[in-house]
């Protein structure tokens, strides 16, 4: 790219980034034409929300357990169109798919036009039993838009097979992609009056692309495109060394689901099972040290995020490939003398 800069963004970038949809539409499950990428899930998200059609009164149903950004990006947006946010409170520990999906649907009303819900919670690190909720919603002709920052890379993913409408994923998250690497998901049907909040050349491009889609949305001004690009690369080292660890990743998680609680002395946010994949929130006693999260770090060299959620602290563990059961150790051992 910087050897031959105008050469590059003229002719090349555009079939490299047909390439890296192309790679990604195959691991995800869709067409490669439904894809757009961006630098992270927050900025899809707000393409998504400028573009929703809605009317004051409107309302958006969402959990109690979704990424706070997110949160308060449609709060901003709910408040300069009079739409409403409602965040439909799941209460912990979380026990059945049967009724956790009974108490979300509690908040679906005549009004409910938007239903924005994680796959995986990002605060929580709860993996949602979201098919069901997105079958009702098909049903009932609720436009769903799916968080999956935290999927790609940790659990399977059929973006056909969920029947979503939108669906945003990471690459730099749990693929080891670089960052700035992520992707939005939008069914051909909705296509149409999707437009970008930054315009560029669009159809009158070096390449416009097939759609008015992908015109309008794979080039919004020159920008380094080589984290867009890596996307096959990322997706090859998962096939050749990421997959054939996760089960271990996944038994190191549920051990330390079980070292917190003991630890701790606090109970868990869920039964564990299959609300768990790589990652595991855990609430910290009420007597726990303020800057617990700077004394791990300065005293053990341990980087983890303690956080406020709802009125818990809870302290969220992720276990990748690189990670060993002597990290996990490390920080159990270190916590009760600093809590």
């Amino acid at each position: 790219m910087e050897h031959q800069p105008v050469q590059f963004m003229t002719d090349k970038v555009y079939s490299a980034l047909k390439e890296s949809r192309i790679a990604l539409s195959e691991f995800m499950g869709c067409n490669e034409d439904e894809l757009v990428f961006f630098p992270n899930p927050t900025t899809a998200t707000t393409n998504i929300i400028f573009n929703l059609d809605l009317e004051p009164g409107d309302e958006i149903l969402m959990t109690n357990h979704e990424y706070g950004a997110l949160v308060r990006a449609w709060t901003v947006w709910g408040k300069r169109t009079g739409i409403k946010i409602i965040q439909q409170n799941i209460p912990i520990p979380v026990d059945t798919e049967e009724r956790f999906i009974e108490q979300f649907w509690k908040g679906v009303n005549a009004r409910t036009k938007v239903i924005f819900i994680s796959h995986i919670t990002s605060p929580t690190a709860l993996i949602f039993p979201i098919e069901q909720i997105l079958a009702r919603a098909r049903d009932k002709g609720l436009i769903t838009i799916v968080d999956g920052a935290h999927v790609p890379g940790q659990v399977d993913l059929d973006i056909h097979a969920l029947g979503c409408d939108y669906y945003i994923g990471a690459i730099h998250k749990w693929l080891c992609g670089p960052k700035g690497s992520s992707f939005l998901f939008v069914k051909k049907e909705h296509q149409k009056w999707m437009k970008p909040v930054v315009y560029s050349w669009g159809k009158d491009g070096e390449d416009p692309g097939p759609s008015e889609f992908l015109q309008d949305f794979q080039w919004q001004g020159t920008r380094d495109m080589s984290a867009f690009l890596s996307i096959p690369t990322a997706i090859e080292f998962y096939h050749q060394e990421i997959s054939s660890l996760q089960s271990k990743c996944r038994e190191m998680n549920l051990h330390a689901f079980s070292e917190f609680q003991s630890i701790l002395g606090t109970k868990p946010i869920s039964s564990g099972g299959n609300w768990l994949g790589q990652m595991v929130s855990h609430p910290l006693p009420d007597h726990a040290s303020p800057d617990l999260k700077e004394k791990l770090w300065t005293r053990h060299k341990i980087e983890i995020p303690v956080f406020e959620w709802n009125g818990l602290q809870l302290i969220r563990l992720s276990v990748q490939i690189y990670n060993q059961q002597n990290d996990i150790d490390s920080l159990m051992s270190a916590l009760p003398s600093l809590i």
